[in-house]
């Protein structure tokens, strides 16, 4: 990613990273995705895997092995368990709770397996995370409608799986951001799942509640369809709300000329941690531990971000790919091997 503006820089993580060096330049890592109800879902494992083949041209053979269902979070530990079970070198997991799997990543480090999470931050001190600041991006989104609205007006939230810690970062952000200015009252917030169809509902039931609403702020894919009730309610120039960066709703924000700020949590957060993992994999050390994160275990990476000033250099890029298709940025392997020593 070169054009499109980057909020962050990488931030090391602070976890004192266990060295788990292996003879042979093969490893087996790996993928736990507890849930698979978006698009986003299945093009980070597919970037992954992607990633993945791509150490072959480094001389390293990266076998992964995907466990992908919509589980309970005893379900997705069972994932892990067969990771461990199976022997792998490394497990990277977009887990579905930070603290339930503590217990279970202590067995795996015993096991001399590596554990990164990714897409949401996780509490044990037995793993290290790989992916963005959630409530950085939040507060982000946030600041631009809050800028935007000129520091008051009604806003509505359309939230993504209650309970789930990268939902539950970005409320926490957009919530700290909202307290600061005395004049923007929240009116509602709501869960839509981060599904397309339900925020488009969602919006709906929100406008019919609060047709004098200023502003939404909306997560991931849901904003094609939280747009998509603006328009329908005749509203496209009296509201403004945030967005995805994601080929559907950029091409329905041209068209329309619509007011909105948006960024994207890269589905290639995945690839970014995998390979992170193979370099640790093979005995090299990060240049220097940091105190990133809640559980300063964290290694932060760039959150991209668009508005009116370059929406269209967005939808540019994105000319193309199918609709469901989200802007995307990962560590390639030579950026990963710049944060080692």
């Amino acid at each position: 990613m070169t054009r499109i503006s980057r909020l962050a820089t990488i931030t090391v993580s602070a976890l004192a990273v266990t060295v788990f060096a292996a003879q042979a330049e093969d490893f087996t890592i790996g993928l736990s995705n507890g849930w698979v109800g978006s698009e986003w879902r299945t093009q980070m494992i597919d970037e992954a895997e992607e990633a993945a083949a791509a150490w072959k041209d480094q001389g390293v053979d990266v076998k992964v092995v995907v466990q992908s269902a919509n589980v309970d979070v005893p379900g997705q530990i069972a994932h892990v368990r067969n990771f461990i079970n199976q022997g792998v070198d490394a497990i990277i997991i977009n887990p579905n709770s930070p603290t339930a799997f503590d217990p279970v990543f202590a067995q795996a480090k015993e096991a001399g397996i590596l554990v990164i999470s990714t897409d949401a931050e996780v509490s044990s001190p037995d793993a290290m995370y790989v992916g963005i600041d959630q409530k950085g991006w939040a507060e982000e989104s946030a600041k631009w409608l809050a800028e935007t609205l000129e520091g008051k007006g009604k806003v509505v939230a359309i939230n993504g799986v209650a309970g789930h810690p990268a939902n539950q970062m970005r409320v926490a952000g957009y919530t700290e951001v909202f307290d600061g200015y005395p004049d923007i009252e929240v009116v509602n917030e709501v869960n839509a799942n981060w599904d397309q169809a339900q925020g488009q509902q969602a919006m709906q039931n929100l406008l019919a509640t609060y047709p004098d609403i200023d502003g939404v702020w909306v997560q991931d894919g849901m904003a094609a369809g939280a747009w998509k009730s603006i328009m329908d309610a005749g509203k496209t120039g009296d509201i403004a709300a945030t967005g995805e960066i994601r080929k559907d709703f950029i091409d329905l924000w041209v068209e329309n000329d619509l007011t909105s700020g948006a960024s994207v949590n890269p589905p290639g957060v995945m690839a970014s941690a995998l390979n992170v993992a193979v370099l640790l994999l093979q005995g090299n050390e990060l240049k220097e531990p940091a105190t990133a994160g809640q559980y300063g275990n964290a290694m932060y990476l760039p959150i991209p971000f668009i508005d009116g000033s370059n929406v269209k250099e967005a939808a540019t890029e994105l000319d193309g790919k199918p609709g469901y298709y989200s802007y995307t940025d990962a560590l390639s392997i030579d950026d990963a091997k710049a944060l080692f020593k």
